[in-house]
């Protein structure tokens, strides 16, 4: 699946820099919006990732994701639009073969931002009384170590490209690199001390944080149905906090952390990209490797590798492959996203992103059995429908601003 992954978005949009999702799978260490709602802004040069689920985090990204497209990716999709109606899609000679692509495409990222919310919750919260304390920093450096020997395969292999570690953009990158471990920390430590759907609804909130950063330092543009949409999320989100008797004062640090941690990462890094240059794998692989050389020590002094060491009931084929799964899904999210983008467009990608939020909150239900009351079910329901309202918000002011420059 992973090489299929690749070879398709290369043979799709081979000039593409890619698309991510910090909220599902944050491993990836590139930026983006969170988790789950998109932003998409029109860019006259090359496509650029600026501001992840996951990935709903999906680690969850976690899903937040400020997809910036260039004008020739737009029309490339307008094209594949205009030949599918005509019956010829782009030399295609069966038109399911390309349905069935992006299908496969749609479901490997959907699949892997919900995965990614689930699994980090399973291992943050499903093996405390195995213990005594968490383990949410050692978790991360797991998943870091797996994230930097797949990216190296991959180079190895000659499927990505981006230079050798280098010292001093290592010394460049360190400040960027602290928000993006605080990031990581704060999305396990948020799922361990709340539900599956009060994390998902209040990762929107990172949304309305970043937007009101961009609007104070970049000067951008908030229209009035993005006003609303905030308004309908923020809502939501804390009344379903409010309606929720599980919900603690400092379950509620830990999602607000996550939420500026979040929003500082995305916002620092159109800060730092003027100064060092990197691409996408090359984020990944200076992230996670400056993230387990920042938290391991970090892990000792908090007595958490200590503990592991010593817990014999974690060493166990179980609780590896979890980890390991954990890690590639991060890693794999990547690939993910850039064939969902290349196979369906930016606007289909946003609204898939807004859907995973949907089985995520149900699914972290059913599997972790939380008891959730109906007006808080109502409360998240209002909160997530704020996030579609958000989607289709940006999507038509990229619309408006795509008009205006044609």
């Amino acid at each position: 699946i992973f090489i299929m992954s690749l070879s398709s978005h290369r043979s799709a949009n081979p000039s593409n820099d890619g698309f991510t999702d910090v909220e599902m799978g944050p491993l990836l260490g590139q930026t983006a919006p969170s988790r789950n709602t998109h932003n998409h802004r029109k860019s006259t040069a090359k496509s650029s990732i600026k501001s992840p689920s996951l990935l709903e985090n999906d680690n969850n990204a976690y899903n937040l994701e400020d997809v910036e497209t260039s004008e020739q990716h737009e029309q490339q999709h307008k094209k594949r639009f205009q030949l599918s109606r005509t019956g010829n899609l782009g030399g295609i000679k069966n038109p399911k073969d390309y349905g069935g692509k992006v299908m496969f495409a749609a479901i490997m990222y959907s699949f892997c931002s919900v995965s990614m919310v689930l699994t980090n919750k399973s291992l943050t919260s499903s093996y405390n009384h195995l213990i005594d304390g968490d383990l949410n920093v050692l978790l991360v450096i797991f998943q870091s170590i797996i994230s930097v020997i797949c990216v190296q395969i991959c180079k190895a292999l000659r499927w990505v490209e981006y230079p050798a570690f280098d010292i001093r953009t290592a010394k460049l990158w360190a400040s960027v690199n602290l928000f993006f471990c605080a990031m990581l920390f704060t999305s396990m430590a948020s799922l361990q001390h709340n539900s599956v759907p009060i994390v998902t609804v209040f990762k929107n909130i990172a949304n309305i944080i970043t937007c009101m950063g961009d609007y104070y330092f970049f000067n951008t543009h908030v229209g009035p149905l993005v006003i609303i949409a905030f308004v309908i999320m923020l809502g939501g989100a804390v009344l379903a906090a409010l309606n929720d008797a599980k919900v603690t004062l400092l379950g509620v640090f830990w999602l607000v952390a996550n939420c500026l941690s979040v929003s500082g990462y995305v916002l620092y890094m159109k800060f730092a990209i003027k100064n060092v240059k990197l691409s996408k794998f090359g984020m990944v692989f200076y992230n996670n490797v400056l993230c387990v050389i920042f938290l391991f020590p970090a892990s000792v002094i908090m007595g958490e590798f200590g503990l592991f060491v010593k817990s014999a009931s974690l060493h166990t084929p179980e609780y590896f492959l979890k980890n390991l799964f954990a890690g590639f899904i991060g890693f794999f999210l990547n690939f993910a996203s850039l064939n969902c983008v290349s196979q369906t467009g930016p606007t289909t990608y946003a609204i898939i992103g807004s859907l995973n939020k949907i089985p995520t909150t149900f699914l972290g239900c059913m599997i972790f059995a939380e008891n959730i009351t109906r007006q808080t079910w109502f409360f998240i329901c209002v909160s997530i429908s704020g996030g579609f309202i958000y989607s289709y918000a940006k999507i038509k002011d990229n619309k408006r601003r795509s008009g205006r420059s044609g």
